[in-house]
Parts: C-alpha cells; sequence; structure tokens
C-alpha cells in the first residue's frame, strides 16, 4: 500500500496521541488533525481524507455521533472510520461497529498492529473506490448501448 495517502485524527486531546502521530509520520501518511467533532467533521467534508482516526472520548460531539454524522454524508460516508478507545467496553465496540466504523484501535496500541490495521482499511477503501470506477464505466456503456 502506498504511503502518501491522508489520515485525519480527530481527538479532543491529541498530545495524548503524539507517539502515534509521530509514527504515522514516519511510515509516509500526510496526516490532518482536528482537536474537536465539529472540526473533524469540515476537514473531512473539505479534504475528503483516505482514513480517519476518531476518539470515542471528546466534549461537546463524542466519537459516536461525529461517526454518525459522517456516515449520514454523501461526501464522507465512504471513508473508513477507525475508532480509538481508551476503555475498551464491549458495548462501546459494537456500538461504533453499528454505526459504520470499520475496526477500533486501543490506546495502549502497539506500532506494528495500528499499521497493519491502516493499511488494511486503506487497501479495502481503494478497493472498493476501484470497484465503484468500474461500476460507472459499465453503467455508462450500458446506457450507450440502450441509448
Amino acid at each position: 500500500m502506498k504511503k502518501d495517502q491522508t489520515i485525519l485524527i480527530i481527538n479532543g486531546n491529541p498530545t495524548d496521541l503524539l507517539v502515534l502521530i509521530e509514527d504515522l509520520k514516519l511510515w509516509g501518511f500526510n496526516l490532518m488533525i482536528a482537536h474537536n467533532g465539529e472540526s473533524g467533521l469540515q476537514k473531512a467534508a473539505q479534504s475528503n481524507p483516505d482514513l480517519i482516526l476518531l476518539d470515542v472520548r471528546m466534549p461537546v460531539m463524542d466519537g459516536f455521533e461525529v461517526c454518525e454524522k459522517l456516515k449520514n454524508n454523501s461526501e464522507t460516508a465512504g471513508i473508513p472510520v477507525i475508532f480509538i478507545i481508551a476503555d475498551v467496553h464491549q458495548t462501546d465496540k459494537i456500538k461504533g461497529l453499528e454505526m459504520g466504523a470499520v475496526d477500533y484501535i486501543t490506546k495502549s496500541f502497539q506500532p506494528d498492529e495500528v499499521l497493519a490495521r491502516i493499511n488494511r482499511h486503506l487497501e479495502i477503501n481503494a478497493l472498493r473506490k476501484q470497484l465503484e470506477a468500474q461500476n460507472a464505466q459499465l453503467n455508462n456503456h450500458q446506457l450507450k448501448l440502450v441509448g
């Protein structure tokens, strides 16, 4: 997977993720940081990142609400969201996955595991985009044949 992709990190306290941020930079990812849910929603809609790392616990608008808004917006619905969870409760994991998150990582993360999860979801997203483009081409071709 090529590493010139953009990851949006939405976290109420990005200093919690300094090590992760440095690792992501070393791995060649372009990063955008949003310090709250509203800013994250705006940045996601404006820049269409390849993946979003979203903290569950944020003041004002928590990660679940942000994820719901991302998935209800046609411009951002296809962006993979990985939740960052400090205290892993089964109900939080299930709720996040049901809301459209593709995965979760715990704040006591191992860098190699985070990279593997990110790469896997970036690859899946790239394949999804490729499939959508091919479907659009087929639909256009079909319209030309019918019309």
